[in-house]
């Protein structure tokens, strides 16, 4: 949403505003727009982000009955954050950029296929993959890659990563301290925690990596760190968290499918494959 100018009144006034204008200009579809990209790649991020922190838990067991701390948890949750962004950073940049279309007859995008391939032609696959140092700030690192504008690479879905698997975990202990399989509704519980938890750690890196995804090609010119100092200064600290309601509104019931569908799936997979 663009900044209002002096007297001018603001875009939305809220997210029940926001969704009222939107279905009334576009339509229900509207509240869809961008999920073609990110919905090619959600089944092959659950399946890394749930193996990578399968074999983070792994890596950190001395022992296969060892019972990890919180702390460890989080850092086997983290080290899953790792492996999805490179699938992930390109979706995000194509959905940020169908999503600020405002519905005009003459739109920029026709749809996800045309926006990557318009992102190829004016800056190649760094074009595509911009906003991957904030997408990995969803996750704590910083290296170099190339020489060019994406210098840092700040892994924020790490943290993000960590709160959401410690949170479940440390839930399901809590709710089921001898270790019993959990029933639907605590799982629906947990599952649904764990999402909150990771948006409430997430959402500023989130807030910061759409606004670099969605700028015209040369806006922040240093990247995340621009978007950053710009958004200090513009808007407060308070911007961090600009829509976080419709965010936490998805958040539970979200996560708590994504659980609820891989706990059926381990249940499965263990009655028809128990040896595996």
């Amino acid at each position: 949403m663009p900044l209002p100018g002096p007297n001018e009144a603001a875009l939305y006034t809220g997210t029940l505003d926001c969704a009222k204008k939107t279905i009334a200009k576009e339509g229900i579809r509207g509240l869809y727009k961008g999920m073609g990209a990110p919905l090619c790649g959600v089944a092959p991020i659950f399946a890394i982000s749930f193996y990578g922190f399968g074999l983070g838990k792994q890596l950190i067991r001395k022992t296969d009955d060892e019972q990890l701390t919180p702390l460890q948890l989080f850092a086997a949750g983290a080290f899953s954050g790792i492996f999805t962004t490179f699938i992930m950073a390109p979706g995000e940049r194509i959905k940020c950029l169908l999503q600020i279309q405002q519905g005009d007859a003459n739109l920029k995008y026709k749809g996800p296929t045309d926006c990557a391939k318009q992102l190829y032609k004016e800056g190649g696959i760094r074009s595509i993959y911009k906003g991957t140092c904030a997408t990995l700030l969803r996750a704590n690192f910083s290296f170099l890659f190339d020489q060019c504008n994406i210098l840092l690479l700040d892994l924020s879905d790490i943290p993000a990563s960590g709160m959401y698997f410690m949170t479940y975990e440390c839930t399901k202990k809590w709710l089921s301290p001898a270790d019993e399989s959990l029933g639907l509704l605590p799982t629906i519980f947990a599952g649904g925690l764990a999402g909150i938890a990771n948006w409430v750690v997430g959402m500023p890196p989130d807030v910061l990596k759409s606004r670099l995804q969605s700028a015209p090609e040369g806006t922040y010119k240093r990247g995340i760190r621009d978007v950053f100092v710009v958004l200090m200064k513009e808007e407060g600290p308070k911007a961090l968290y600009k829509g976080c309601t419709p965010v936490m509104l998805r958040a539970f019931p979200a996560n708590a499918a994504c659980f609820l569908g891989f706990e059926i799936a381990m249940n499965f997979l263990n009655l028809v494959l128990p040896n595996l």
